[in-house]
């Protein structure tokens, strides 16, 4: 099986914790949270696929959730941006182990197994930040 991780995006803030762009100013909130997300769902899918799981289907609160988070509160906001990095950090070298031992011919699907319930629980710890919304979704303005 050949599984190529997918590329997270950059961080953004530079050593000293400033801004990237150089103005100084810390970027919005919701920047880069939607691109994050994906990159990390798209890291789950490869985790499952490791683990010989059924790839799961995308809930209405996971695709919603950088939509939600924009109406949390700044303090929900730093949580979930702090999840999302966290769980980015475990999951660059789990997958990167993973694709090593899968490389050798090693049966590796205990140990994608064990990711996969990692990320699944670690997910729903930073879902449970995201404000309530109704049945159609997040509240969208024009």
């Amino acid at each position: 099986m050949n599984l190529v991780p997918p590329g997270f995006p950059p961080r953004t803030t530079t050593e000293s914790g400033e801004s990237a762009s150089g103005n100084g100013r810390a970027p919005p909130a919701s920047s880069g949270i939607g691109s994050k997300w994906a990159a990390l769902h798209e890291a789950g899918a490869v985790v499952c696929a490791l683990a010989g799981e059924e790839p799961e289907k995308s809930a209405a609160e996971i695709r919603n959730f950088p939509a939600m988070i924009r109406d949390a509160t700044p303090g929900r906001r730093a949580l979930a941006e702090n999840g999302i990095d966290d769980l980015i950090a475990v999951m660059e070298p789990g997958i990167a182990a993973l694709l090593a031992v899968n490389a050798r011919g090693i049966d590796a699907t205990h140990a994608a197994r064990a990711l996969w319930r990692e990320f699944v629980a670690a997910r729903a710890a930073v879902l449970a930040l995201a404000p309530p919304s109704g049945a159609m979704g997040p509240l969208r303005t024009a």
